[in-house]
C-alpha cells in the first residue's frame, strides 16, 4: 500500500484547520477531466466535514496528455504567491478547455493580482521547481494518474467513485476519536 512520502507542510496550499483530525491530500492536474469532476465533490467533502479535515492540493500535471496543465499549475502558484491560489484553482477548473497563456493571464487579471509580477513569474518559471517537487513526491508516493487522493497519508482508491473518499475520511475521523 502506498503512503505519502512528503508530509503536509506549511508550504502546501490547504483549506481547513492545521490541527485537523484528518488530512486529505489531492495530487491533481488542472487539465484533467477527472480532476474537474472531482472538484465539486471535494467542496462537498469540505462542507460535510467542516472544521474536522484539512484539504491539501498538490500539482501533478500529466504533460504528455495535457499540454496546458503545467502552465496552468504555474499560473495557480503565481496567484498563490499573491494569496489567490484557491480562487485561481476554481477558475482553472471552471474554464478547463481554456488554459492557454493569454487566457491564464485573463484569469489573473480577473482576480486582480499584480499583473506585472504575475507576468514576470510566468516568464521566469518561478514556481516550476515547486511543481516538479510535487510531481516527484507524488511519483514516490505511488501517484500514477489524477486525481489521486491520500487520507492521513494512505492512498485512497477512488476509481469506483468518490464515495470511497467520503467513507475513508469518515472512518479516519472515527478512528481519531478513539485515540
Amino acid at each position: 500500500m502506498f503512503r505519502l512520502t512528503v508530509p503536509v507542510n506549511a508550504a502546501d496550499h490547504s483549506i481547513g484547520p492545521a490541527p485537523a483530525a484528518v488530512v486529505v491530500v489531492e495530487y491533481g492536474d488542472f487539465e484533467c477531466p477527472n480532476c474537474k469532476q472531482a472538484a465539486p465533490a471535494v467542496k462537498l467533502l469540505l462542507r460535510h466535514f467542516t472544521g474536522r479535515i484539512r484539504f491539501v492540493y498538490r500539482h501533478f500535471p500529466l504533460e504528455e496528455v495535457h499540454p496546458q496543465a503545467l502552465q496552468a499549475a504555474e499560473a495557480a502558484e503565481s496567484a498563490g504567491g499573491q494569496g489567490k491560489f484557491w480562487p485561481m484553482h476554481d477558475l482553472l477548473f471552471d474554464n478547463q478547455p481554456h488554459l492557454k497563456l493569454p487566457q491564464l493571464r485573463n484569469y489573473a487579471e480577473e482576480l486582480q493580482i499584480d499583473i506585472a509580477r504575475y507576468a514576470a513569474e510566468m516568464d521566469d518559471h518561478l514556481y516550476l521547481q515547486r511543481i516538479r517537487e510535487h510531481m516527484q513526491s507524488g511519483g514516490e508516493s505511488g501517484v500514477r494518474h489524477t486525481p489521486t487522493f491520500f487520507v492521513d497519508g494512505r492512498i485512497q482508491d477512488v476509481s469506483f467513485g468518490l464515495r470511497s473518499l467520503f467513507d475513508a475520511v469518515d472512518a479516519a475521523l472515527r478512528e481519531s476519536m478513539k485515540s
